[in-house]
Formats: C-alpha cells, sequence, structure tokens
C-alpha cells in the first residue's frame, strides 16, 4: 500500500528517484524549483490533491485561478454561481495566507486573473518561472479538451502539465467490470466501488504539513481577489438566499448537516422538510473534499450502534457514489452529452413546433397548471437551487407529459442550477427521460398529483412558492381544477387568471409517451 497519497499512484506521476514522500525533505531533493497550482473545481487550501503534490515536488509554489472568458462570457451578467466562486476565492486566499503564516512566510496569496485560460497560465507561469503547472483533473469533455491544448501549450514554453485525481473517490478506469469494461449499471457498480474501497481512498492529502514551500508572488504578480463588478459581473440574491461560500461555508453546512443525518434516507424526499445536505455547490466547486464527506458518511454507515443513524449516512454515501458513477460514464461515453446513452432511442420523435415552445416557456415559468412541478420551477428560477425529488417530477413532467426533448429541459438547469455539474445534470435527466444508463424504465411515469400529494401532503412547499394558492386546503392545493367553484371562490382562486388550469391531461399525456416509446422500442 503506497502511504500518504503518493503521488506515483494517484497522479500517475513518475517521481524521480529520490524523491522523499514525507516532511522534512531536503529542498535539493525536490524535482522543480519553481510550480504553479492551477486551481479550477477545487476552490479549496486543505486535502487539495494538486497542490500537494505540488508543494511536495517544487521548492516554491503558488496557486492561481482564472476567470476563464472562454466560460464566462456566455453567461448573463447576473449569475449566482459567478458570485459564489468570487466570494469562495476570498477564502482560499485568507486560507493559503494563514498555511504561509503558519511556517513563518508572509506575503503570499492567490494569484486570480481574467482572460482565456489558455493564455492566461501559460503567461502567469513563464512569469513565475515555474517549470510545472499542477492541476486536478477536470473530466467534462471541453474541459479534456482545453486541458489537451494547455499541455501543448506548456510544453512549447517548457512547462510541463501535471494532473491528477481530485473531485471524485474513484475515476476514470479505476472501478471496472471483471471484464476490464466500464459499468453501465449503478448496482454493480456501487458493489464494486464499495468493495474497491480502502481507507486510504478517503484519506486526506497533508497539505499543511509541507505548506513551507508556498512562495510570496513578486511584486509585478500581486495577489488577491478582484470585485464582482470588475469582472463584469452583478450582485445577485445568492447572500439573500443565505448559501455560505467557501471553505469555511461547506464547513458550516456539514455541520448542520451530520446531527440530522440518521434521518436522511426518509427527509430526503420531503421537499418542505430540511432533510438534504445542501452541499451540492459546495462539491460542484471543490470548496470541501470529497474525501471528507465520503469519510464521514462511510464511518457512519459502517460503525455506531444506532441501526437509523447508519442507513441515513448509507443512503448520502449511496448519493456520492452515484455522483463517481456519473463521471465515469461521461469520461467513458462522452456522446451522452448530445445524444442518448441508449442508441435505440436516439431517435425518440419529440414535440415539437410552436405549440411544444409555448409548452417549454410554461414549463420555465412554473405555469404548467401542476403546482408541484410549477412551485418546483419558482425555486429553482429563484434561487438557483431545486430538490432533487423535484428535480425528477420537473424532468418526467417535462418529457413524458409534455414530450419534450430531454435536452431543452437539461439545457435550462444548466444554467440556472447553483450546483450545476454536467455529468450529474446529464445522468439525471437521461434517467427521467428512460434514455440513459440505468435509466427510469422508459414506460414508469410519474404523476404529478400523486408525487405532490405524498411527498408535499399539507402543501407546505407548494404554499411557499405559489402564494396564490395558499388558502386552498391540504385536499384540494395538489389539484385545484378539481376543486369546486365555492371551494375556489373561498381560497380566493379563479383558475386561468389566479393560477393556470392544466396544460395538459396527465391521463392522455400518458398514453402518448408510451405510444412515442413503444414505437421506438418496437424498430430496435
Amino acid at each position: 500500500m503506497t502511504s500518504a497519497h503518493d503521488p506515483a499512484r494517484t497522479q500517475g506521476v513518475s517521481r524521480p528517484a529520490g524523491t522523499p514522500g514525507g516532511a522534512g525533505a531536503g529542498a535539493s531533493a525536490k524535482e522543480f524549483d519553481a510550480a504553479l497550482v492551477w486551481l479550477r473545481r477545487d476552490l479549496r487550501a486543505d486535502d487539495h490533491a494538486a497542490l500537494h503534490h505540488a508543494l511536495r515536488g517544487a521548492r516554491r509554489v503558488w496557486c492561481a485561478f482564472v476567470f476563464d472568458r472562454a466560460i464566462l462570457d456566455p453567461l448573463p451578467r447576473a449569475d449566482r454561481r459567478v458570485e459564489f466562486i468570487r466570494d469562495s476565492l476570498v477564502g482560499v486566499d485568507a486560507a493559503l495566507r494563514a498555511l504561509a503564516a503558519s511556517h513563518g512566510i508572509e506575503g503570499v496569496g492567490l494569484l486570480v486573473r481574467h482572460g482565456q485560460a489558455l493564455d492566461e497560465i501559460p503567461r502567469l507561469a513563464l512569469e513565475l518561472h515555474a517549470q510545472a503547472v499542477f492541476a486536478n483533473h477536470d473530466d467534462d469533455p471541453a474541459a479534456r479538451e482545453r486541458d489537451r491544448l494547455m499541455h501543448g501549450r506548456l510544453a512549447a514554453a517548457g512547462v510541463a502539465l501535471r494532473l491528477g485525481k481530485d473531485q471524485v473517490v474513484f475515476e476514470r478506469d479505476e472501478v471496472l467490470t471483471l471484464s476490464g469494461q466500464p459499468f453501465s449499471v449503478f448496482t454493480p457498480y456501487k458493489n464494486a466501488w464499495l468493495k474497491a474501497l480502502t481507507p486510504y481512498h478517503l484519506k486526506a492529502y497533508p497539505v499543511a504539513r509541507h505548506a513551507a514551500a508556498l512562495a510570496p508572488p513578486p511584486a509585478d504578480a500581486a495577489a488577491g481577489v478582484p470585485a464582482l463588478e470588475a469582472l463584469g459581473f452583478q450582485r445577485t440574491n445568492l447572500h439573500a438566499l443565505k448559501l455560505p461560500s467557501g471553505p469555511a461555508g461547506a464547513d458550516e453546512l456539514l455541520a448542520d448537516f451530520l446531527p440530522r443525518i440518521g434521518h436522511y434516507h426518509d427527509a430526503r424526499n420531503y421537499p418542505a422538510v430540511k432533510g438534504p445536505s445542501y452541499l451540492g455547490t459546495h462539491l460542484r466547486f471543490g470548496t470541501i473534499s470529497v474525501r471528507r464527506l465520503a469519510r464521514e458518511a462511510h464511518e457512519r454507515a459502517h460503525g455506531g450502534p444506532d441501526a437509523a443513524a447508519r442507513r441515513g449516512a448509507d443512503t448520502w454515501l449511496n448519493e456520492l457514489i452515484w455522483r463517481d458513477f456519473y463521471q465515469q460514464i461521461l469520461y467513458h461515453h462522452p456522446h451522452v452529452v448530445h445524444r442518448a446513452f441508449k442508441a435505440e432511442f436516439t431517435h425518440l420523435r419529440w414535440a415539437h413546433g410552436r405549440l411544444a415552445d409555448e409548452h417549454f416557456a410554461a414549463w420555465c415559468e412554473g405555469r404548467t397548471g401542476y403546482p408541484l412541478v410549477d412551485a418546483a420551477m419558482h425555486q429553482i428560477n429563484h434561487t438557483g437551487y431545486m430538490h432533487n425529488r423535484l428535480r425528477m417530477l420537473a424532468a418526467s413532467f417535462l418529457t413524458k407529459d409534455l414530450g419534450l426533448d430531454w435536452r431543452r429541459g437539461e439545457a435550462y438547469f444548466a444554467v440556472h442550477l447553483n450546483d450545476f455539474e454536467l455529468a450529474s445534470n446529464n445522468g439525471g435527466w437521461q434517467w427521467a427521460a428512460g434514455t440513459g444508463t440505468d435509466a427510469q424504465p422508459w414506460f414508469r411515469i410519474f404523476n404529478p398529483v400523486t408525487q405532490s400529494r405524498k411527498f408535499d401532503p399539507e402543501g407546505r412547499f407548494i404554499r411557499r412558492y405559489l402564494p396564490q394558492l395558499a388558502r386552498l386546503p391540504d385536499a384540494l392545493i395538489h389539484a385545484p381544477w378539481l376543486a369546486r367553484p365555492v371551494d375556489l371562490e373561498a381560497a380566493g382562486v379563479r383558475l386561468g387568471v389566479d393560477y393556470p388550469v392544466p396544460i395538459v391531461d396527465h391521463t392522455q399525456a400518458r398514453e402518448r409517451t408510451l405510444q412515442r416509446y413503444a414505437a421506438v422500442k418496437a424498430k430496435s
């Protein structure tokens, strides 16, 4: 067993003979004189793979983040994610300064640039006379192409690019079938994942031990995080939503969640209940280590006398394994970005034309006439968050009730979700549409009224986002069109005025969907 996250094992990096593996190593044993750590989806300074490897491998180390215009320019000027990133970087900068100060080093800080990453990182590496750039893997197809181009640009300048695993517990080819193929069904993958897991895989990278290699930047490369306005973006309602940012915010949410984890398996299904961890955005941007979260879950799931607590922790660990699963699906099957994972569903005949566009607009704006679906859409539009149960419901309604292409909904979520992650978003949408790996069977279709009555029985969530329905009794709020005129009048609700009538009949829509999918299956 390689000890303490050896780079040769986790990075695929060859260590030169004599490179020490622990603290107190002589500077002459370092592979590089200077190195740059390029932060991307890993906005923290603790338990950070690339930073750890750079600190062990170089005498002087700097950390940098690029507000990449290739990513930012197409975004709306008020984007909660950009504000979250910017505020999180303030926390990373403070953490780096504290790490350096603990070793008696002053003036260290995060280097932040605004431009094209393919230009800024090579330029910064040359300015710092760095011989290597360290970063963590990003398996989104566009990111892999960017890294391929970056490798070439850095190599032309005589700078090495060292990439490795950080954002998942197991990646790429680490969990395969007995025949050496990637899994396409979750449960066998999960079983193999758990069988492969050892305490080593959940061990934190001891960054602080090697932080003496952190170096203050040259005077002409001043550190610090620019204001959001300087990047051309506007303030959002992020702070009003009380989503804490940065590593400190992740710590705060985790501390709040762990006492509740024993109820997670049940409470997570009810959108009006404080059931989830709310750590999705932090996982997405790496303000907290996935190893830490998996370790917390695994220790509780496989230890302790409380069976209920073990069940809740096991369910949460299961969600983290789903995240790994979808990442390896994206890596091995990048075609899922543009088309169905299952080839037979590539030619599904989705609804199109003016009526389809009107239905899509109604779905986006929360005007479908189905209260729980509409409340879910108001939640994402107002907060950038949607409860996971509601993500499944909203996706099922779009694809199965409205007959619209899952890619339209996936793209909408990609713009609006604070925690948007391509692999998980794509996997979730294809699951709901029945076109993906391990998908919900195409003939199983969520009934939006049944789901509403089961998971929001008192209508608390609906009332929060659809106050115009607040005075309807619990028995009627899930399907207002079934209420008697006298009940609607008593509640102050005018269907078609205060709240829309359903844009489709679920029973009829269900039959159309069954016919749509059956036609494809008959040809396969």
